[in-house]
C-alpha cells in the first residue's frame, strides 16, 4: 500500500476509500481529473465517523450526481465525499412533511411526493441534481425554489457533529445560499401541500416533456452554464451573439438550448472552461451584461498539478 494511503484511518468504518480515484465517472459532463481521495460513505452514521478522522491539511470536497459542476483535469486535492445514492433515505412524516437525506435525485423527490398527492415538489423533476447540490444552490426549475420547500434542514461539521437549523440561519436568494458555518447539508425536511388527485404526476409528466422538446436531454452537460441575468434570458444573449453551435475542441455550444455546453467528443474540462470564459467575455463586450456562471468550477488544472 502507498505510505500515502495510511494518512486517513478507516478502521472499523464501513464505507470504501479510494486513492487518485478518477472523476469523469462521477460527473454529468463526463471530464475532470482524479480526487486524491474519494470516499464513499455506508449510510449517515458511518459519515459522522468518517470526518474527524481526516487530517485538518486535507480539504474536504462534497459531490453527489455531479451536474453543475465542472472539476478541472488536475482533479481535486483532498477528500471527496461521494454522496449521490449513499445518503438515500427519503421517508414520509406527519403534516404533509418529507424528510429527504442529501444524495437523493431530486427527480426521485418529485416522484415520490407526486405518487403520493403531495404538492409543491413537482419543479425538481426538472433538475439533475441531489437534494445536497439543490440546498447548497438552491436550485430551481419552471418558476420553483428548493428553499422555498425547506422546513428545516440537517448539517455535519468536521467534527461530525449533527446539527439541525432553519431556513432562519441562511441568506438564501436567485441560486444562492450564504451561511457563516463550516457546516454540510445531509437532510432537509420539505413541506408540501395535499393534492386531492394526481394532478402532480400529470404536472411533471407536462414539465419533462417540455425540457425534453427544449433541452439536449440524454447528452453529457451540466445542466444550464449561465444564471439568467435580471429581466433577460442567458440563452436568448448567447444565441444572438451567434455561439449556437459553436466548437472549441470536444465542447460545443447546444443547438438545441444555447445556454447548454455538450462534451460532444472527449472533451477536456480545459476546453469547456475555456468556451464558457470566450462566451462570458463576448456576452459583456457586445451586450454590456455580465453572464454569472451558474456552474461551479473546482479543482486544479493540470499545469497546477505538475507544478
Amino acid at each position: 500500500m502507498n505510505m500515502e494511503c495510511q494518512i486517513i484511518d478507516v478502521q472499523n468504518l464501513r464505507g470504501q476509500l479510494r486513492h487518485n480515484e478518477p472523476l469523469a465517472k462521477y460527473t454529468t459532463w463526463r471530464v475532470g481529473g482524479p480526487a486524491q481521495w474519494l470516499y464513499e460513505p455506508a449510510d449517515l452514521t458511518d459519515l459522522m465517523a468518517f470526518l474527524p478522522r481526516v487530517p485538518d491539511s486535507l480539504p474536504l470536497f462534497w459531490l453527489g450526481l455531479g451536474s453543475n459542476l465542472l472539476i478541472r483535469d488536475g482533479g481535486i486535492r483532498g477528500v471527496v465525499i461521494a454522496t449521490s445514492g449513499v445518503l438515500n433515505e427519503i421517508k414520509l412524516l406527519d403534516n404533509n412533511l418529507l424528510r429527504v437525506e442529501a444524495g437523493v435525485s431530486c427527480a426521485k423527490v418529485a416522484r415520490v411526493t407526486a405518487r403520493e398527492n403531495l404538492g409543491g415538489a413537482e419543479f425538481l423533476a426538472g433538475i439533475p441534481g441531489t437534494m445536497g447540490g439543490a440546498l447548497a444552490m438552491n436550485a430551481g426549475a419552471w418558476g420553483g425554489e428548493t428553499w422555498k420547500l425547506v422546513q428545516a434542514v440537517e448539517t455535519l461539521d468536521k467534527t461530525g457533529t449533527l446539527r439541525q437549523r432553519t431556513p432562519q440561519d441562511y441568506e438564501i436568494g436567485y441560486r444562492s445560499v450564504k451561511n457563516h458555518f463550516n457546516e454540510w447539508f445531509v437532510a432537509a425536511t420539505l413541506q408540501l401541500i395535499p393534492n386531492v388527485d394526481s394532478s402532480g404526476q400529470e404536472r411533471i409528466k407536462e414539465l419533462l416533456a417540455r425540457r425534453n422538446a427544449t433541452q439536449p436531454i440524454g447528452l453529457p452537460s451540466c445542466g444550464s452554464v449561465f444564471r439568467n441575468p435580471p429581466g433577460d434570458y442567458a440563452a436568448r444573449l448567447i444565441e444572438q451573439d451567434g455561439w449556437k453551435g459553436y466548437r472549441l475542441g470536444g465542447a460545443g455550444v447546444s443547438e438545441k438550448h444555447a445556454n447548454f455546453i455538450i462534451n460532444e467528443n472527449q472533451a477536456t474540462a480545459a476546453e469547456i472552461e475555456s468556451l464558457i470564459t470566450k462566451i462570458q467575455t463576448s456576452i459583456t463586450e457586445h451586450f454590456g451584461v455580465q453572464l454569472v456562471r451558474e456552474v461551479k468550477i473546482v479543482g486544479e488544472s493540470v499545469q497546477d498539478e505538475n507544478q
